[in-house]
């Protein structure tokens, strides 16, 4: 891969390819964290350059937590992605956030387990990396205004829960993270965040609302296949969505995403062994300049 690929989409439930990608080339990458969900589709797309990955793998074979999502953002960054967009189902914790609505969320809760690795770092390096703001803004908006082009009702801002899973939450649960005052609530927002963070790669979420989770009187509970059912009707809408996106991808030049690990990375650069560069290469390369 010789150009830079101005946009990355993380296809979720349901949205594992992307019609009217042209001049495809599928990518195996092997990182130092494993092998991605998939091989990367990159193509043209409205004239820009654009990069899908299937976040469950195509045919949806892996569970939320066994997502190889170090790998999946290694791989993004050392391809040269410019900008990531993840597509991802959610259930809804308001009323008027319906299913069928999109979502772009400005906020996130985490309530996984211990078992999703959320770092590159460790092992040597050691980095904190700010993420008061957990989306990048200028992504964000541009995904809001390409999903109201795609004629979607989209909500402005609203925070997600992200739940271990497999299994959907109680209403007990529901009731509860209503009473804190989120909005969505999925299983897929965290690590891909934090990692993308660690990146230094602009990242912003269109979540679709498939249904009300537990919480709703007025609706049965939540199961895979009434998921799955508004789900498809979300996924050409989410593709058109993309499309938009791809024809005025936002200006990200200024981002703080973008240089994250200037404040970030604690340890001296002589004190970062060959070993470690190598590990972090594309992760490291814009801070400590062309590593090996």
């Amino acid at each position: 891969m010789t150009r830079p690929i101005d946009l990355a989409v993380m296809g979720g439930s349901g949205f594992y390819e992307m019609p009217g990608l042209s001049d495809v080339e599928e990518v195996a990458v092997e990182t130092p964290f494993g092998t991605p969900s998939d091989h990367v589709r990159v193509g043209t797309l409205e004239g820009a350059r654009v990069a899908f990955l299937a976040r469950h793998g195509r045919g949806h074979t892996l569970l939320p937590s066994e997502l190889p999502q170090r790998a999946n953002f290694w791989a993004l960054k050392w391809l040269g992605v410019r900008r990531v967009l993840a597509i991802s189902a959610v259930g809804s914790l308001r009323e008027d956030f319906r299913p069928g609505d999109m979502v772009a969320p400005d906020q996130l809760i985490d309530r996984t387990r211990a078992n999703r690795p959320s770092t590159f770092f460790g092992d040597g390096v050691v980095a904190h990396a700010g993420f008061a703001e957990p989306f990048s803004e200028p992504m964000r908006q541009g995904a809001i205004a390409a999903a109201r082009a795609a004629g979607a009702t989209v909500h402005d801002g609203g925070t997600y829960i992200v739940m271990e899973g497999p299994a959907f939450g109680t209403r007990a649960e529901s009731e509860l993270y209503r009473q804190w005052g989120a909005s969505i609530v999925g299983m897929t927002a965290l690590p891909e965040a934090k990692l993308a963070r660690e990146a230094e790669l602009p990242y912003a979420m269109l979540a679709a609302v498939t249904d009300y989770d537990a919480w709703h009187a007025g609706h049965d509970a939540v199961d895979a296949a009434t998921v799955f059912a508004v789900l498809r009707k979300n996924v050409e809408t989410s593709r058109e969505a993309v499309r938009h996106l791809a024809r005025a991808l936002p200006d990200v030049s200024g981002c703080p995403s973008t240089t994250a690990l200037d404040a970030a990375l604690v340890t001296e650069p002589g004190a970062i062994g060959a070993g470690a560069r190598a590990r972090l290469a594309p992760i490291l390369r814009r801070r400590l300049g062309e590593v090996e």
